[in-house]
């Protein structure tokens, strides 16, 4: 059965190609997140030094600054090296964390292999109905030039030259 043009409203759907290898794709995705995620993007008060994913489901997704105060942005849901990754996504339409579960939407990214050396890299931020009052300004935030799109850009040009 067909997904309804309401059920797709809620979906924010990106792809990327790259030339690296799928478990390096996977590696730098999740494990040097602060290398490439935009620095204007964190919802703590200082900016961050640190954004970790703690790697295992249950895990925590979150931002650390210098000063060693941390941000919470949400919880890994499933993690599956170097295939899948679905994280919790807390932030609500103010961009401030919210911890209830029922309110979260999720981010799931797939990573792949598409032979010699290369990736693709799809990523889905769906349920952003859960927010509730204010999910459409979230999907627009994410869904602009400067959310998801802008997001795996930087992702795109650091998986090519992050070390190790």
């Amino acid at each position: 059965m067909a997904e309804s043009v309401a059920a797709k409203a809620d979906i924010v759907r990106k792809t990327l190609n790259t030339n690296v290898p799928i478990e390096r794709a996977f590696e730098v995705f999740t494990g040097k997140m602060a290398a490439w995620w935009p620095a204007t993007h964190h919802i703590a008060k200082q900016a961050f030094a640190e954004i970790v994913v703690e790697q295992r489901s249950g895990g925590r997704w979150f931002e650390r600054a210098a000063d060693g105060s941390e941000c919470e942005w949400g919880r890994v849901l499933a993690w599956e090296p170097p295939h899948r990754v679905v994280f919790s996504w807390h932030l609500q339409a103010d961009w401030k964390y919210d911890p209830n579960p029922e309110k979260a939407s999720e981010v799931e990214i797939r990573f792949f292999a598409e032979g010699a050396g290369k990736t693709r890299v799809e990523l889905q931020h769906r349920a952003l109905e859960r927010h509730g009052a204010g999910w459409e300004q979230i999907r627009t935030g994410v869904d602009s030039p400067g959310g998801w799109s802008a997001i795996l850009e930087q992702f795109a040009k650091a998986v090519v030259t992050q070390q190790g």
